[in-house]
């Protein structure tokens, strides 16, 4: 079934208002017309019955009215009253006197045609026999002898002086029509919110785009529209940063059971290697009961470096998953930069860390940061064997380059053979090697440079890695400043 069509709400909202205003307006004017049109009509038979009373006492003092019609021709010239009849019955019916063509009594075939004054019958418009219209007014004598009837001949210039001019209704007209059309203009624009809220509840419901905001008019119906357009528009920026966060966060959840799954297949790659050449030397030495014993202590050399490596690794596992999943189990206190890579260079010649290469260090005193002191360590040993296995160089050290009000910056750096461009942006990748022969050869686990970033990153900081213009690597890290315990 079609839905009926609907009047616009501006039209609802000044039909009301228009029709109640013309019906005021319609009444004020009919009430104020009836009250001018009594008045004029009262003032022109005010004068008839001026006339009346005068001929009245003229009649009780034995008056001559001669000297009385002639100051009323000469009273009322170039008037309404110029044509001005009067004529005195006495109580037989008989005309006493009469000036003018004499006026018919009701009786004599008068006709009442129209009752100006609703009081008595003695002011209205009559038709005599001969089909003329007059303006009478008629008074009796006290003594009731005599009757004087005074009347006007009803032409244009009477009935103009009766009814209202033509030119006030054509103001009248002009009001209303003045009035409609300020009650549209503010009706409209008191609709124009509701019409603006319409198309923007339209555009909304279709996917468009409402430009509109700053057309809303400037009261409290605009204000209030633009507080609901607002409040839309903020709901949707929250409601399309949800959907956005909630694709980060499923890609990030992606993301880990990608990295999740790629480690474990790289962690079963990883330990096949030594636990395979463990078992083949096992095997070896059970298979061949009368082997040699230098040949049987080289196998078992072997086999515990491979088990060391295993070791290692599986240690490294272990450190990468306390970073990536238990990083707010992470105790941070006070770690003094200064006395923890003293300890790392003095206890250096004895666990031959950094191999042949030599460390060096320019860190200044009390340089405390928010940290893991286990965490540093092993952070700054790993970079430290990362370059003497593969670097190639003779130097090693770490130095503060600068601070801000949050942050110290530390250089880590070697003079070795650096890495091609290309294999920058991998070094920090898991089970990534430049070199796999070699690494493998070396004892590497493919999770050192993984640890460190993850370390920096946990504990709130920075790093990055570039090939020195001398030659070389050089990783640049930030670590927060200690600030002390917090509440």
């Amino acid at each position: 079934m079609a839905s009926k069509r609907r009047i616009n709400y501006h039209w609802q909202l000044f039909l009301p208002i228009a029709i109640s205003m013309c019906a005021v307006f319609g009444l004020l004017i009919w009430y104020q017309y009836k009250r001018e049109a009594i008045y004029r009509a009262e003032m022109l038979t005010m004068q008839l019955d001026m006339i009346n009373r005068r001929v009245i006492n003229a009649y009780e003092e034995d008056q001559n009215l001669r000297p009385f019609n002639t100051f009323l021709a000469s009273y009322f010239a170039g008037s309404p009253f110029e044509d001005v009849r009067i004529t005195v019955y006495d109580r037989n019916g008989l005309i006493k006197y009469s000036l003018g063509i004499p006026i018919q009594r009701e009786d004599d075939g008068m006709e009442v045609v129209r009752q100006i004054d609703n009081k008595d019958t003695d002011r209205n418009v009559i038709r005599n026999s001969k089909g003329y219209l007059f303006y009478m007014s008629r008074a009796v004598s006290p003594d009731g002898k005599v009757t004087v009837y005074s009347a006007i001949p009803f032409d244009a210039d009477v009935s103009d002086a009766i009814d209202i001019d033509s030119m006030v209704w054509i103001v009248i007209s002009g009001c209303i029509l003045l009035t409609l059309l300020v009650s549209y203009y503010f009706t409209g624009r008191l609709s124009r919110s509701v019409t603006l809220l319409k198309d923007f509840a339209y555009r909304a419901s279709t996917g468009g785009k409402f430009t509109g905001l700053d057309k809303f008019p400037r009261n409290e119906l605009g204000d209030i529209s633009r507080d609901i357009v607002t409040m839309y528009r903020n709901r949707e920026q929250a409601v399309e940063q949800i959907r956005k966060e909630r694709k980060v966060a499923i890609h990030a959840i992606e993301e880990k059971a990608r990295v999740t799954r790629q480690m474990s297949n790289n962690i079963n790659h990883e330990i096949k290697t030594p636990v395979g050449i463990v078992r083949g030397y096992l095997e070896s030495i059970l298979g061949d009961p009368d082997m040699d014993a230098a040949t049987r202590t080289r196998f078992l050399e072997r086999m515990l470096s491979n088990i060391e490596r295993l070791t290692n690794l599986l240690n490294d596992v272990s450190t990468m998953t306390r970073l990536e999943n238990g990083t707010d189990k992470i105790a941070v206190s006070k770690v003094d930069m200064y006395d923890l890579v003293y300890q790392i260079d003095y206890d250096m010649p004895a666990n031959n860390l950094a191999g042949d290469m030599k460390f060096s260090f320019d860190i200044p005193l009390d340089c405390d940061v928010a940290g893991n002191l286990g965490l540093l360590n092993g952070m700054i040993c790993g970079l430290i064997r990362n370059s003497a296995m593969y670097s190639g160089g003779k130097n090693i050290g770490l130095r503060l380059i600068s601070e801000s009000e949050r942050f110290y910056m530390f250089a880590f750096y070697d003079d070795g053979v650096g890495v091609p461009e290309e294999h920058l942006p991998h070094l920090f990748e898991r089970f990534y090697r430049i070199d796999t022969g070699r690494s493998r050869k070396q004892g590497g686990t493919g999770l050192g440079l993984p640890i460190v970033r993850s370390t920096v990153i946990t504990l709130g900081g920075t790093i990055s890695v570039h090939n020195r213009s001398t030659g070389g690597l050089e990783f640049i890290f930030s670590l927060p400043k200690w600030t002390g315990p917090t509440e």
